[in-house]
């Protein structure tokens, strides 16, 4: 769901891997499909909680497409992360042990992460139902906690982790981690969180994240699927 297929590409052993779309020969697993998710995440969180406060009281039709894109960002999120805790921290903790003190962190952030995402949980629903401005305060507000939260993270793991990743894990594990969660998406979904996920990914990039997908896959998520999340887009940031 998250990513593509795997591949090797080359580079130095002191390369922030993911900050360049540039293959290199030096045997690396590519793992810059993940700065592309991470990208999605950054933005999304970012105007979240202007769009929930712009909502006008009592509206509660315009707070439940608003809630419910917020709620589509932050089943991402969790998927992403719980996808990380099963297939990337054990490998590195593992394979590269010098780093575990990295990882302890990683991990007590995804646990300040779920904190705040479960704080959200029974706010959103009030307003969704209600668009009451107090409690829609009290969403953007705490999206905004999350996403700096958030933001700290996605530094670290870009900056850190990446690099390590790129070293001990094979392609196949790299794809298996790309692909955790896809289950659990509808078919609905699929098509709006690659949509979120390349709507800002470079031509280079878009071709590398449907490169590994299957031609039917690709040429949907290319036709009806790119249809479908502009129509989708559009009705999320209508007047926000």
């Amino acid at each position: 769901m998250w990513g593509r297929c795997g591949c090797w590409r080359e580079a130095s052993d002191d390369t922030v891997v993911g900050m360049t779309t540039t293959p290199t020969s030096t045997g690396l697993t590519d793992v810059h499909d993940m700065v592309v998710v991470h990208r999605a995440f950054r933005r999304e969180f970012a105007v979240i909680p202007r769009f929930v406060r712009a909502v006008r009281a009592g509206d509660t039709t315009r707070a439940g497409v608003v809630g419910a894109h917020a709620r589509l960002c932050l089943q991402g999120l969790h998927l992403h992360h719980t996808g990380e805790d099963e297939l990337l921290w054990p490998k590195l903790l593992e394979r590269a042990t010098p780093s575990s003190e990295l990882i302890y962190r990683m991990e007590a952030q995804h646990h300040e992460v779920e904190q705040l995402v479960d704080r959200l949980g029974p706010a959103l629903t009030r307003w969704m139902s209600e668009a009451r401005p107090a409690v829609g305060e009290e969403v953007a507000s705490t999206f905004y906690q999350l996403r700096t939260t958030l933001v700290e993270h996605l530094d670290d793991e870009e900056a850190h982790i990446l690099p390590i990743a790129a070293r001990v894990m094979t392609p196949d594990e790299w794809r298996a981690l790309g692909e955790h969660g896809a289950d659990e998406m509808t078919p609905a979904q699929l098509p709006l969180m690659f949509g979120m996920i390349v709507e800002e990914a470079t031509p280079a990039e878009r071709q590398e994240m449907l490169a590994g997908l299957p031609t039917p896959a690709r040429v949907l998520l290319k036709t009806y699927g790119a249809w479908k999340y502009r129509r989708y887009v559009r009705t999320v940031r209508r007047a926000a």
